[in-house]
């Protein structure tokens, strides 16, 4: 089947789920209709632009007639628009071997994102807190949600570990490329003689896992309540809110306190705990795939130098692609869809090359 026959299959597909979300049954029944809805949305894209081709297919071939026609007033008008409809052919084709690469199953999730303070001492719990920050305003920019899981404090006002939640539209989709090793290099406040030292944070990524993707069994779990720590008030330090829960069969051990709520904290808990748990088994097949993982941008590995950020000279560089940007102020500002859109287009060229090898 070649691709213009997998084209118009997709699009008989999208015309079919159109015509089901339009049944009376069919709106009635909610999982129904979401189900059509999500099948619908994940090709719409495709069908648009297969749309968009033909239309341009069209165009030419009345072009090449009204060329052939023999008409000398005609023929150079004629050829401008074969010329024109041409390249405008040759750009939809290039969206469309993007958008029929297979499907990252999870660019849909939200992630669960952990950033944790690594070599550097009380510099790199600051260098946490500002990485955590560039994330959160990366976040605000899209109109996304975070919400903070748990977080420890340290002495300079830094961030020893943070974990949140965010949510909003394919966001792993964004940020699946980000785990890894930042290191920062830079004069540190407490510095007196000017010299410019390396730490290094560590960023994890996790498509947020619903309960239908990962089944914890409750016999294999076990949960502690205890007293909170750290700032919350009075109120939180004086009562068993705070909630650790242990996955037995892996060891997986996972903390929540910042709720009041020991339910919330609980709650809480348990979402990164599946996130975790989706993490070790997809990492599992990961491993299996390691040969074709190598030509892509990471492993996703957490213990991965991926970039490094220096103050002194105004830059950041992603060491995976060898990509360099003047612009850290911006991008500590949140602004940081250069470095983004650059790892997603190198991926998607990994991805269709690939592809030509196969095909």
């Amino acid at each position: 089947m070649d691709w213009l026959d997998k084209l118009e299959d997709i699009e008989k597909r999208f015309d079919k789920l159109s015509a089901e979300m339009a049944d009376p049954a069919i709106m009635q029944d909610q999982a129904a209709y979401q189900k059509a809805a999500k099948a619908s949305s994940s090709i719409a894209d495709i069908v648009g632009k297969y749309r968009e081709w033909r239309d341009s297919k069209q165009a030419l071939d009345e072009a090449n007639e009204l060329r052939a026609s023999g008409d000398p007033d005609m023929i150079e008008l004629a050829q401008e628009e074969i010329d024109g409809q041409k390249a405008t052919m040759t750009k939809i084709e290039d969206d469309l071997r993007i958008l029929l690469l297979p499907k990252d199953p999870n660019d849909d999730k939200g992630v669960i994102l952990e950033v944790r303070a690594g070599t550097g001492g009380s510099e790199a719990t600051l260098f946490a807190s500002e990485i955590f920050r560039m994330y959160s305003r990366y976040a605000e920019g899209n109109r996304w949600k975070v919400e903070i899981m748990s977080s420890s404090e340290s002495e300079v006002g830094g961030l020893k570990e943070v974990i949140a939640l965010i949510t909003g539209d394919r966001v792993y989709s964004h940020l699946k490329f980000e785990s890894g090793v930042h290191r920062v290099q830079r004069v540190p406040q407490t510095e007196t003689q000017g010299r410019v030292h390396t730490s290094a944070v560590t960023v994890a990524v996790l498509p947020q896992a619903e309960e239908v993707d990962v089944q914890i069994d409750p016999t294999e779990i076990r949960i502690d309540t205890f007293c909170s720590s750290g700032p919350g008030g009075q109120s939180v330090n004086t009562t068993y809110s705070a909630v650790r829960v242990t996955h037995l069969p892996t060891g997986l051990v996972v903390s929540c306190q910042d709720e009041k709520s020991q339910l919330k904290n609980r709650k809480k808990a348990l979402l990164v705990l599946r996130s975790r748990l989706l993490e070790l088994e997809q990492s599992k097949q990961h491993a299996e795939e390691a040969d074709a993982r190598r030509s892509m941008v990471g492993s996703g590995d957490r213990s991965e130098k991926i970039r490094t950020y220096n103050f002194p000279q105004q830059r950041i560089t992603d060491h995976r692609i060898g990509l360099t940007i003047h612009q850290l102020d911006a991008a500590m500002e949140g602004r940081i869809e250069p470095l983004i859109d650059a790892l997603i287009a190198y991926n998607q060229a990994e991805l269709l090359k690939g592809e030509a090898v196969t095909s």
